[in-house]
């Protein structure tokens, strides 16, 4: 009797022991995989951006098309009688909500890269700004950032300035997308909402202009530091025109989270894109990063390379309702001597060496 109780006791010695060994390994296990979790709801989170960037505006028009001709229509009706009254809401600055911007997804979207904003000067509140984004990328993921959310702070580090980065108008026409855009301070970029921002908005007003566009697009690829600005002028007319400074602002790292095809001039793939540039407004790039799940294979989700914004100083600019050829041509000049010196001012610190020249085509 006594052994069977002895051996019972081991039994329950050895359970518990067993158990509580378990509940360890569980812990441990858990512990180990948070890291793993975060990462997961990073990529998520850029995945998320990335899909409403490319097809949330023709999935949601083809949906609402669709509800017409269902019992749901009036929904459609319904949606369609709110855009014919609000379609001209996106050339006053929009809708930007707060709540929106401040959004927990885009703390995991800046961690991702990560993406980082550095202050250089101070930004007076009296007056107005033209924000010169330089390089675009692939999708502009570091103006996105930056300036469309609160992840990097950016009303704490230029406080009573308000950021509105501009995209193209035709994505203000998709249905859902307008909204989504809106809510985080996005504008068409047409002289009709830059005017009205600078001139009926009052002062403190920060328009981000990603100068090189799609024709910058084109040439991104890592290792290369290109932007598109020689004849590019029509923002330094438009900030002489309503007296707002011109701020040069370089993303050390854009270039660097998408792999892209690049096609020869001359050939029938730079042909299409330069058609597509030219009649719809973007070029189509062929482009890939890495997989859901997996750095090694491709996918949509960008690499995680960190990209470091850099906002220089303001080019104070007078006001001329009718400025001259030779001032745009003069203030243009200044702003492109101010951009290189940015460059080469910071970017030994972002991993470049001091060799490397900023290409300004």
């Amino acid at each position: 009797m006594k052994t069977l109780i002895a051996a019972y006791s081991g039994v329950l010695r050895g359970t518990g022991s067993s158990i509580l060994s378990a509940l360890q390994d569980l812990f441990s296990i858990t512990w180990l995989n948070r890291s793993k979790v975060e990462k997961q709801l990073q990529v998520i989170s850029v995945l998320q951006w990335v899909l409403s960037f490319l097809v949330l505006g023709v999935t949601c028009s083809v949906i609402l098309m669709y509800t017409f001709c269902t019992d749901c229509w009036l929904i459609a009706v319904l949606y369609f009688t709110w855009l014919v009254f609000d379609w001209n809401t996106p050339k006053k600055g929009g809708r930007r909500s707060q709540w929106v911007r401040n959004w927990a997804v885009w703390r995991y979207f800046r961690d991702y890269f990560p993406i980082q904003l550095v202050k250089t000067h101070n930004l007076l509140t009296t007056r107005n700004y033209i924000f010169g984004y330089h390089p675009h990328g692939i999708m502009g993921l570091g103006a996105f950032c930056n300036f469309s959310t609160e992840a990097t702070e950016v009303s704490k580090k230029f406080p009573g300035i308000r950021p509105y980065l501009a995209t193209l108008a035709g994505n203000f026409r998709m249905p859902v997308l307008r909204e989504y855009l809106m809510s985080g301070g996005i504008c068409p970029v047409n002289q009709d909402t830059i005017d009205y921002l600078l001139s009926k908005n009052g002062s403190g007003n920060a328009i981000i202009i990603v100068v090189g566009g799609a024709a910058e697009s084109l040439s991104s690829m890592p290792g290369k530091n290109a932007v598109t600005l020689r004849n590019r002028k029509g923002f330094v007319k438009l900030a002489l025109r309503h007296g707002a400074d011109l701020v040069p602002t370089y993303s050390f790292g854009e270039n660097e989270v998408y792999k892209q095809v690049i096609f020869d001039e001359g050939s029938w793939g730079r042909w299409v894109q330069k058609k597509f540039q030219k009649y719809i407004g973007f070029a189509p790039c062929i482009f890939h990063g890495r997989g859901l799940f997996s750095s090694d294979t491709w996918g949509l989700v960008p690499y995680s390379k960190p990209i470091t914004t850099v906002v220089g100083e303001p080019i104070t600019t007078p006001k001329l309702e009718h400025p001259t050829q030779q001032d745009i041509d003069l203030y243009h000049a200044m702003y492109v001597e101010a951009l290189v010196k940015l460059f080469d001012q910071h970017k030994t610190k972002f991993g470049l060496p001091e060799t490397e020249v900023l290409e300004v085509n």
